[in-house]
């Protein structure tokens, strides 16, 4: 399991070097992502994902959830008030439940897709002023060790916090 840990960073050479360290500290460059104003560019660096700064996941999850319980109601009216001379099954409810979870998983995941990571909130005026946001998925047994090193090595570095867990698609 890894945890995501956040640094925001004044500037992009500051988070190259900090990438630097944790690629010596043997945190897979594909775990250190980076994230800025539109108009700073981030050669060198992992730029989040569309996973990393939208709600996607979240809307999804909500969605999934959503439209699964909608499903079941609509799959239990349809079995007990059935339409005239067809005699529905109990798996109809099985089927509306699958059919509306996939469904709203999609529409409020397209939907959410547009908002920004409710988990990113607390960093938008640092990343409107210009700073670099660096999350890091770390081993969760390595987190402290981490903290230390970019603290010990850049007193540059604001440590913002660590997230129980990362999302499932991170």
């Amino acid at each position: 399991m890894r945890r995501r840990l956040y640094f925001t960073v004044p500037n992009v050479a500051s988070a190259r070097r900090i990438r630097d360290e944790l690629l010596l500290a043997r945190i897979e460059d594909a775990h250190i992502h980076a994230l800025a104003k539109d108009d700073i560019p981030l050669a060198g660096l992992h730029e989040a994902s569309i996973l990393q700064k939208t709600d996607f996941v979240h809307g999804a999850e909500t969605g999934l959830a959503v439209g699964g319980g909608i499903g079941i109601l609509a799959g239990l009216v349809a079995v007990f008030f059935p339409p005239a001379g067809v005699d529905l099954q109990l798996v109809t409810i099985l089927l509306t439940a699958l059919i509306g979870a996939a469904f709203g998983a999609w529409v409020a995941s397209m939907v959410a897709s547009a908002l920004p990571n409710s988990r990113l909130r607390a960093f938008e005026s640092a990343i409107a002023a210009g700073h670099v946001l660096m999350m890091v998925d770390a081993p969760a047994g390595r987190v402290d060790e981490i903290r230390r090193r970019v603290a010990a090595h850049h007193p540059e570095a604001t440590n913002s916090g660590v997230e129980p867990t990362i999302p499932a698609f991170p």
